[in-house]
């Protein structure tokens, strides 16, 4: 299979992170690759997968020592001939060390090259290749797992044996059309076409199902944190964080710009942002970060709004008082209608417990959760509320998946859908097998089997410059 691959200009990239280190990796991949990795090392040939111990030359003497691995193509990573050199971690070795192989005729690799040379060369799809990214990138034990299910392959099994099952359908469909009067079968209405579909929909909504959980799993959830002045905000980002990360005082105004921070709540990561206090001001900096805060809040995925429910007693009619200062009305209807959340602070201070930590959701008020800030009550049931909110309940095996796949899985299903509506109300199976193929496109684009260059572009060049 990997016997015709044509191996391309050689490439060069430092592999490992910036700064000191015990070990430092330079990763070479291209047709010159194991001549230059002979040349740097005075070698008259490396053996490959064989670990080799020696000096690293310059044209000027020695540059490092360490450890030399030649991976012969189509037995690597990107499928070309790869050289590895191991040597000490620190950033002047390895400049010098890049240096000496472009002398010797590497070029400095383009941000995920080695990972675009995998994929052209059948080594990895696309999926895969996201994966990587992915797996570097993770900030919780939960997406490092999923990705790396993502890489050994899941998520583009579960894709490609749906593309088959299309494909199986498509020449059935096909065969019916063609030869409509075989064995006096009515093939476009005897029901097995319309079966079929229905067992590709039930697979798709299943991939679906998983992907929605992997994007959250992903990317996570905007929650921004908003409310007056001294409500609580920055005591309660500070709690769900578990360290002091907002400044926190009796003076009205304290924060005056937005602060985000980034955390891992139950496997669900929150991209959280608190905001200055709503409020009339005089004071200029505090205008801006009053600005700064709507902005948020338009962006914002769910919305909490805190408040003293020692003081408050009618909390809607304050979210809607301090967001028309700032937001349209039509913005003010939908984050009532998707995104809103009541924070009763300060619930250690009431006389009268509530029933529940949680209020129930009424069709002309949002649910709220008491909390206390400063002694933690209600904090699980908010945590529990975020992830009820965007309905995150990963499973064990969930996979990464990101919003192109999404989108890729909705329009297969529309098409899908559209294949079931021309088969059973106008007989119609030219329009069958049309729809049908533009499922299969949707889902090609998932694994990269169909897919434009301007994409693949964007997806590589997100990628650090050695993967």
């Amino acid at each position: 299979m990997f016997m015709s691959i044509i191996q391309q200009p050689t490439i060069a990239a430092i592999a490992t992170p910036i700064g000191q280190g015990g070990v430092g990796i330079i990763r070479l991949s291209g047709k010159d690759a194991y001549q230059i990795g002979c040349a740097i090392t005075k070698r008259q040939s490396l053996s490959p997968r064989v670990a080799h111990f020696g000096s690293f030359f310059g044209s000027d003497g020695v540059i490092d020592e360490g450890v030399i691995i030649y991976f012969k193509a189509p037995h690597s990573f990107t499928g070309e001939d790869v050289v590895e050199l191991q040597g000490h971690g620190g950033m002047i070795l390895q400049n010098m060390l890049l240096a000496r192989l472009f002398e010797l005729g590497a070029r400095q690799a383009t941000a995920g090259e080695f990972s675009y040379r995998a994929f052209e060369n059948d080594k990895i799809d696309l999926v895969q290749a996201e994966a990587i990214s992915d797996a570097i990138s993770a900030t919780s034990v939960a997406q490092a797992s999923s990705a790396i299910r993502s890489l050994s392959g899941e998520f583009s099994n579960k894709i490609n044996d749906l593309s088959e099952k299309l494909t199986q359908l498509r020449l059935y469909v096909e065969a019916a059309i063609d030869f409509p009067d075989e064995e006096d079968v009515d093939f476009l209405s005897d029901g097995v076409i319309e079966k079929k579909i229905n067992l590709i929909l039930s697979g798709v909504d299943d991939i679906l199902a998983t992907a929605k959980q992997g994007q959250l799993l992903r990317d996570g959830v905007h929650v921004v944190l908003a409310g007056r002045p001294n409500a609580g905000k920055s005591s309660l980002l500070n709690r769900l964080s578990g360290t002091q990360r907002a400044i926190v005082t009796d003076i009205a105004g304290t924060t005056r710009d937005t602060l985000e921070e980034t955390l891992v709540l139950d496997g669900l990561t929150v991209h959280l942002t608190d905001t200055a206090g709503l409020r009339d001001t005089t004071d200029q900096v505090e205008k801006i970060g009053i600005e700064r805060a709507f902005d948020a809040i338009n962006k914002a995925d769910i919305l909490l709004m805190v408040y003293d429910v020692s003081v408050e007693n009618d909390p809607l009619a304050l979210a809607k008082s301090l967001f028309s200062e700032g937001l349209p009305e039509a913005n003010i209807e939908e984050i009532f209608a998707k995104k809103l959340v009541l924070v009763a602070n300060k619930c250690d201070l009431l006389t009268t417990k509530p029933s529940s930590y949680v209020s129930c959701e009424t069709e002309n008020l949002p649910k709220t959760v008491y909390v206390s800030c400063e002694t933690s009550e209600g904090i699980t049931q908010l945590i529990d509320l975020l992830k009820e909110k965007v309905g995150f309940h990963p499973p064990e095996n969930s996979l990464i998946a990101r919003t192109r796949h999404l989108d890729a899985l909705k329009r297969a299903k529309q098409h899908i859908l559209q294949a079931h509506e021309q088969l059973v109300y106008y007989h119609a199976g030219e329009l069958v097998a049309d729809s049908l193929r533009q499922a299969q496109q949707s889902l090609g684009e998932i694994t990269g089997q169909m897919s434009a260059d301007e994409l693949l572009g964007k997806i590589f060049s997100s990628f650090c410059i050695g993967k």
